[in-house]
């Protein structure tokens, strides 16, 4: 019997012990949240007062208080944007790294990778200067649209992917023009080919044709002239870089050219004369 009585007390003992453990717990994380929340708001706030850097040191402190709770990734992606909010992209693309790195699957990872494109684009002044940024910036834009195709951040990165397709046939361009100034025909030609490879549907696409004919046609080889002359003339006939290439072949073509236009001139400064307004 005494057993019996002592058996009882330990466990009696031993659950009490165990719900008082258990609501100290409970307790301590109750103020843990409320610490964490705390932090967060505050993140919020001095970002809504345009603090940015306080803010994200604000949103760190939420996350490292409670590495486990659902505010964690929220602060740090939190600390990203803060950071980006005020241009300070270095800090936002370590952050969002970071972010990647410790949450590879969390629902937000698109936007994530999202904003790291973004802010290697948003360093992009000199397409000669900033290769590195744009490479990036498209590296990352192109995983947007491969992971995340159904998202609104892969039709954003879709835009953004031709302006810097414009960027780097561009640069392109810059040196094929240059070569083409320096006599240096060789890599002239191999530039503004990979405009027509690679970068086709820019802006820059024409006159790469263009400059590809008068580079065989200044060399001597009018056979590959006529050939992207051909290409040229049948996708964008109507254009002034086609009409440049044709005036190559026919003389005739160019004077009779200048003629339409300063006649086209004259009747312009003639009718200007009856104009009710003038």
């Amino acid at each position: 019997m005494n057993k019996l009585l002592i058996i009882v007390f330990l466990s009696l003992l031993c659950f009490a012990c165990s719900k008082k453990n258990l609501n100290k717990n409970l307790i301590g994380q109750k103020e843990l949240d409320s610490q964490v929340f705390e932090a967060y708001q505050k993140g919020i706030e001095y970002l809504e007062n345009g603090d940015a850097l306080y803010a994200a040191k604000k949103f760190n402190e939420a996350e490292i208080l409670f590495p486990q709770s659902i505010w964690a990734p929220k602060s740090a992606l939190m600390a990203s944007y803060s950071y980006y909010s005020q241009d300070y992209y270095e800090d936002t693309i370590a952050e969002l790294k970071r972010f990647i790195k410790i949450y590879p699957k969390h629902k937000n990872l698109d936007y994530a990778y999202f904003l790291l494109a973004t802010s290697y684009y948003e360093q992009i002044v000199d397409e000669k200067k900033d290769l590195q940024s744009i490479i990036k910036a498209k590296q990352y834009f192109e995983k947007v649209i491969n992971d995340y195709p159904k998202t609104s951040y892969a039709l954003d990165s879709k835009f953004k992917i031709d302006l810097i397709n414009d960027l780097l046939a561009s640069k392109e361009m810059y040196i094929g023009r240059y070569y083409f100034e320096k006599k240096k025909w060789i890599p002239a030609i191999n530039r503004f080919k990979t405009v027509v490879d690679n970068y086709e549907t820019t802006i820059y696409a024409e006159e790469a044709l263009h400059r590809l004919v008068e580079v065989h046609y200044t060399i001597g080889l009018k056979g590959e002239a006529k050939k992207y002359a051909k290409v040229l003339g049948y996708n964008y006939q109507s254009s002034e870089w086609y009409k440049n290439s044709y005036s190559l072949f026919d003389k005739k073509y160019k004077i009779i050219k200048k003629n339409k236009i300063k006649r086209k001139s004259t009747i312009k400064k003639i009718k200007s004369l009856f104009d009710w307004n003038e």
